[in-house]
This record gives C-alpha cells, structure tokens and sequence, in this order.
C-alpha cells in the first residue's frame, strides 16, 4: 500500500507537521527524505530496510559515497541531498555557537563538535578560537591523523590563534575507537598547549574527545 492510501494520522510528514520531528521514528524521518519508495517498498518500509542493512541512522549518514551507492533505492542524487542537509546542521549549530559565550551554552558546543568530528575516520585535532567574551570566531580542523605531542605542533595553534586574534580557545580531537578516555598522550599534549599559548596571553579553556556519547570535556574531570 502506498503511503498516500495511509490515514492521515499515519503519514510520516503529517504527523511531522502536526506533532514535530522529534516525535518520529528513525524509519518515518529517513522516509521522509526518501521521498518514495521502490517496487513492492513504501518509502517508510524502504527507510527500515535500508536503515537494517546499515545497522542505525547514525552509520547511514556517515557512509561514504561508494558505500551510499550500493543500497537499494539511493544513490548519487541522494548523497548529495544527504550532504547539502548535513551540512546546513553544521552551520546552523555554528551560527548558534557564535551568538553567546560558549560557557553559558555547553550543549551547543557539544553539540557542535559532534557534528563536526564524529563521523571523521580518523583522528583530527581542532581548535575553537573565541574572542574576550569568549563567543566563537572560527572553528578549524589543524591536524589529521594519529594526534599526539609529536604530530600536533603548538607553533601552528599559536600562529591561527594569532590570526584570529582569540583571546582564549578551545581544544578537541576525536577517537575513532568511539572511546572517549584521554591518553597519556593526549594529557601531554593539552599541557604543551597550555604552556606554549600562554606565552601570547591565549587561555585554553577545554580540550574535549568526540567520540561515542557526549564528548568528554577534560576541564570537567579536573585534567586541565
């Protein structure tokens, strides 16, 4: 049965304009971006099909092309609606950050750095460069790869800091492995940081891991 032969109450977008997204399943939003479904699929019984081959919403958004391509019913035009869509959340949640001090919105800049880390496959480092009232200036990813006192190199945070002209900022990189425990490592690191940015009068106020969860800020813990 097509979706349009549904009641009312049962259609995805109906009840979305009626109850809220926030009411609909992961199967009922993906239908909706779906638009229709294939031979013998609704688009919702598509949506739980393609959402049962990829294990979750979560790795579906963050599959690559080639992987996209590869499941019924998607393809090229898809993934670039997909990535149009999640791209307009970064920015949205950026322009959110850069209203008010990012201390009297700690859910936002989690939020945030979520969205801009946590699909990433392998380690990236960023910093968030925040003027005197500590609202964002720019957001930028410095290093990629295994991030550790050797590979990230405090000379590169101070000169973007400078260029910013930032008064304080905020550390974060990503674990892949979706475990969030700072290493050994990634305390050394924060230090060298420190110490190098406060040279130039710049205030490391956290230094968050993304990985699964809610990121872990290493101010919180009493690590900084």
């Amino acid at each position: 049965m097509s979706i349009r032969d549904w009641p009312v109450a049962e259609r995805p977008r109906e009840r979305l304009l009626e109850l809220g997204s926030a009411s609909l399943s992961d199967a009922e939003l993906l239908a909706i971006f779906l638009r229709t479904g294939v031979s013998g699929k609704s688009a919702v019984d598509l949506a739980r099909h393609l959402l049962h081959q990829f294990g979750g919403l979560r790795v579906l958004l963050e599959a690559d092309l080639r992987t996209f391509n590869a499941h019924l019913g998607l393809g090229p035009a898809k993934f670039a609606q997909l990535q149009a869509v999640l791209e307009m959340g970064r920015r949205h949640l950026a322009e959110n950050l850069r209203r008010e001090s990012v201390l009297e919105s700690p859910l936002a800049v989690r939020d945030y750095l979520k969205a801009m880390l946590r699909h990433e496959p392998h380690e990236v480092f960023g910093c968030l460069f925040l003027d005197s009232r500590h609202r964002v200036l720019a957001y930028e990813a410095l290093f990629r790869g295994s991030i550790d006192s050797a590979s990230v190199y405090p000379r590169q945070v101070v000169k973007r800091a400078l260029a910013h002209n930032a008064a304080a900022l905020i550390l974060c990189h990503n674990h892949p492995s979706g475990n969030t425990e700072p290493s050994q490592a990634d305390r050394i690191l924060t230090e060298r940081l420190q110490e190098a940015l406060e040279l130039i009068d710049v205030r490391v106020l956290d230094h968050f891991i993304v990985g699964d969860g809610e990121p872990l800020s290493m101010a919180e813990y009493g690590w900084m």
